[in-house]
């Protein structure tokens, strides 16, 4: 038989160029896509930094007592309650959207999420309408709690099941990549205003702006997360569980979701202790600026935004345990001693290094954590496995605000925080070497086939 005659050259560039461009056109699907899925995780961590930032303010306004410092624990303790709530959305949404689809349910996290920072931003203050403020500003924190409890947990399925082959830790990190990203924003608002405005107009009523803006960004994001596809993987499956079905698999994985609760308590405290912390304790414990304090936590934010990437990347390539095991050594070696140094001689060139530091031990192991949840959970309950997990472990590390605060008091230790972020890091590493010693995914309800 004649041989084939050789494709033109002229052609074979043509095609070469036009497998290119098609690659591209993914590349860049697949970045909107991402943009879309984690707005709503921008709007979640950019309300609760900011009850980190303006902490001081909020205790005046919607909490005044003689005692400052009793003051800041009821503020801190209505922050903490929207992570009680955490479990209860979990428990609830989490198999709602393994049930109807991760579109539909991002959408609806969004939604009541909007509807609690609406009730912060616009509720009077304690002076004009009494008790009813604090009471309505835990409302609003309840609401959040409640989306919360499911939106990472929707927003890390959602992207582990768009994610191309191989690439699963890399694009899982961009849900909190996209946290920092609101943190630099929450914190830029803060600084503006530091600096803008007077010390009396900011504690009346200019704290209010950044909630304000919060709040008029909610209807462009509720427009770009209603373009969202659902995922091919959940397309796919024929078979969907029953809300009973979904109870009696994480039921009969109970241990695995104990493992995961402790695996996320170092990120959780880790994230708080460095982000919504840092202001409160430059100001109030260190007695550095205001604007010394949210220079740091914009450091922070951008260091994090670096490193969680880089991190998801690598455990693509050598593996989620390596990297979980070395960083949780790192932070029990060197926790407490790094913040002892800083108190020590408390500077801003001392905290902005010390807050690096603890920075780089936070991201190198969420980057790792958080795909790895995805990746131990059952396939058919992922959502609600995961944001059981992760809610779970927030009502612990969304806590670090009161805890440090009450364990300063109590030691008269102003490095005390790093026995908490040391206990943290100690139950991350006994659960990674616990939950990599069984077969990741789970295991379904004997005789109940769920369309994994």
């Amino acid at each position: 038989m004649p041989e084939e005659a050789e494709e033109p050259a002229p052609l074979k560039r043509w095609d070469a160029r036009h497998r290119e461009a098609k690659v591209d056109a993914t590349r860049f699907d697949k970045l909107k896509t991402v943009l879309r899925v984690t707005s709503g995780n921008f709007l979640e961590m950019y309300d609760f930094f900011l009850f980190g930032i303006y902490a001081r303010q909020i205790a005046h306004t919607f909490f005044p007592n003689d005692d400052p410092y009793a003051s800041l624990m009821l503020t801190f303790l209505s922050f903490a309650a929207g992570f009680a709530m955490r479990p209860i959305g979990a428990l609830v949404l989490g198999p709602y959207i393994d049930r109807i689809g991760r579109r539909k349910g991002l959408i609806v996290t969004l939604s009541i999420m909007a509807c609690g920072t609406i009730l912060i931003a616009f509720v009077p203050s304690y002076a004009t309408i009494g008790v009813l403020a604090p009471l309505l500003v835990v409302l609003g924190r309840l609401l959040q709690g409640f989306s919360a409890g499911v939106e990472l947990g929707g927003v890390s399925v959602y992207l582990s099941e768009m994610a191309t082959p191989g690439h699963k830790g890399f694009y899982v990190s961009w849900q909190s990549a996209s946290q920092q990203v609101a943190v630099v924003v929450a914190a830029l608002l803060g600084y503006a205003i530091a600096n803008l405005m007077s010390p009396r107009a900011a504690d009346d009523w200019g704290w209010r702006i950044p909630f304000f803006i919060g709040c008029a960004i909610v209807p462009f994001l509720y427009v770009i997360r209603r373009s969202l596809e659902e995922t091919k993987e959940f397309a796919a499956r024929k078979v969907h569980p029953t809300t009973a079905q979904i109870y009696e698999t994480l039921a009969a994985n109970w241990t695995l979701v104990i493992g995961g609760v402790a695996m996320v308590v170092m990120t959780t405290v880790s994230f708080y202790l460095i982000t919504v912390y840092t202001p409160t304790f430059g100001r109030s414990v260190l007695k550095l600026s205001e604007s010394d304090a949210l220079l740091v936590t914009m450091a922070i934010a951008a260091s994090n935004f670096f490193w969680l990437p880089v991190s998801g990347a690598l455990s693509d390539r050598i593996g989620r345990k390596p990297i979980l095991i070395a960083f949780t050594m790192l932070a029990l070696l060197t926790a407490y001693p790094a913040l002892a140094w800083l108190v020590r001689e408390p500077s801003f060139s001392r905290m902005l290094t010390v807050e690096l530091w603890l920075s780089l031990i936070y991201a190198w192991y969420n980057g790792a954590m958080v795909v790895a949840l995805t990746e131990l959970i059952p396939a058919s309950v992922r959502t609600a496995g995961f944001s059981l997990a992760y809610s779970l472990a927030t009502t612990l590390g969304g806590s670090s605000l009161a805890i440090s605060t009450f364990l300063i008091a109590r030691t008269g230790d102003k490095a005390a925080p790093g026995y908490w972020m040391s206990f943290a890091a100690l139950c991350g590493l006994v659960a990674t070497l616990a939950l990599y010693r069984r077969p990741a995914g789970g295991r379904q309800v004997v005789g109940k086939p769920l369309g994994a």
